[in-house]
Formats: C-alpha cells, structure tokens, sequence
C-alpha cells in the first residue's frame, strides 16, 4: 500500500488497521507502525516469487522475514503459505523455524488442499487463524457459502480467524470474520470511480461517462479515508 506524501495526517487521525506484505516494507513501514490500530504481516512470498528473477533462498529468506518481525516486535504474523511450491510438510518446517527465530506464534494459514482436518487442527493449536485462496480463486465465489460453517468451526474451538484478500460486501455480514484485508480501496484510483461511505456499506460513484477525474491524487486520499470509515463500522457490527 502507497502511503507516501499524503497519508500521514489521515493515519494519524484515524490510526487505521493495516495489512503490510513483508515484500513492501521499507523504513517508512516502521516509521508509522506506532500510528496504526492494529498490524498484520504477510510473508509477502508469492509477491517475491512472482518478481523475482532468481530462485528464493528460503532458509534466507525467513532469517529476514523473522529479523523484520524481532526489530519491530510485530505481534500478528502470517506463515509462509508455499504449499504449491514446496509442499506442506516443508511449510510445516518453516513455519516451525520461523517460530523459533521469533519465539512467537505465527498466524497459519489453511488452503483448501491440506483438508478439514488440518482446519480443525491448526484451530485447536493456533489462537489466531486464517484462510488463503480467496484472491487466487482457489476458493470462488460460489464456494463463499461455505466459508460461515469453517468460521463457526474456528469459533468454537477458540480461534479468531482471517479471511484473506475478502471483503465482499455482501457476505461479510453473514460471516463473521475476526478480521480481513483487501486492496480494493485501490480500484477507484485505477479505474476512475470515487467510493463514498454511507453509513452502512460502501457505494461506488462512476466517473461521468466521457470525463477524466481531475486529479487522482485526491481520489486516492478519499477513497482511502472512506474504506477506513467503513472498517471502523465493520469492527462494530460485522
């Protein structure tokens, strides 16, 4: 997420709730962290396999993952969800490396393929959980029905649980999720439409037919202050 030139008062104002891919981080993410509500950490891996040119080092790769996490003390961090590429049984070993390294618990992260179990398992040994594969499609939309019965699951055996990459505006109401992140306060600034907040969900405000917004810059700042009016009333009542 760009937060450069422009963000800082509205952070300070609002102290937003903020998802950070280690893949983004930079001086300025650790220069604002005090500001925000609350912090996640994604391990940002995908993003760093699908940039990168030469084949990751992973035992390296989480040295600098966990050194990020030790010096900032990041509290709520995400595991390395490779499974497609390494296989789980080698996410298993990461995850418990990167544990070690931080003497933390990370948040685990369950895919459809690892199986029911595994969900009920990781529940009962993590307090905080998560599902993936919602941006990848692994899980599509008509499968969100599914997605109340494994919260209530995470639930009852204690866990608190975050959907990833979600917020469908009309299924977060019958979900119940703990927490969530998406990008999609970004799509206005890319394809010209303004989102407003109306007090109970976000509506879209389609740029004129034939206009160009004059300045996006602008766009981007509203657009981000309305999302975050929004998780505000999500936090109370969603």
């Amino acid at each position: 997420m760009e937060r450069r030139g422009g963000y800082d008062p509205i952070i300070k104002e609002h102290h937003p709730y903020i998802l950070e891919s280690f893949y983004y981080t930079d001086d300025d993410t650790e220069r604002l962290l005090p500001l925000f509500g609350d912090f996640l950490l994604d391990s940002g891996a995908f993003t760093f396999m699908q940039n990168s040119k030469t084949r990751l080092n992973w035992e390296e790769y989480i040295e600098r993952y966990a050194d990020f996490i030790n010096r900032n003390n990041i509290k709520n961090f995400f595991e390395l969800d490779i499974d497609s590429v390494v296989g789980y049984d080698k996410v298993l070993e990461y995850r418990k490396r990167l544990e070690r390294l931080t003497n933390k618990q990370v948040i685990p992260v369950w895919h459809t393929s690892r199986g029911i179990k595994e969900f009920q398992k990781m529940c009962d040994e993590y307090p905080y959980v998560a599902i993936g594969g919602i941006v990848s499609k692994e899980i599509k939309s008509e499968q969100y029905k599914l997605l109340p019965a494994l919260i209530q699951e995470a639930h009852k055996r204690k866990a608190k649980i975050h959907g990833l990459g979600f917020t469908s505006l009309s299924w977060l109401p019958k979900c119940h999720f703990d927490s969530v992140d998406s990008t999609a306060w970004t799509t206005g600034n890319r394809f010209g439409f303004v989102y407003h907040f109306n007090g109970k969900t976000m509506k879209k405000v389609d740029c004129p037919k034939g206009k160009r917004l004059a300045d996006s810059r602008k766009v981007a700042l509203n657009n981000y202050t309305e999302w975050i009016k929004f998780q505000k009333y999500a936090e109370r009542n969603l």
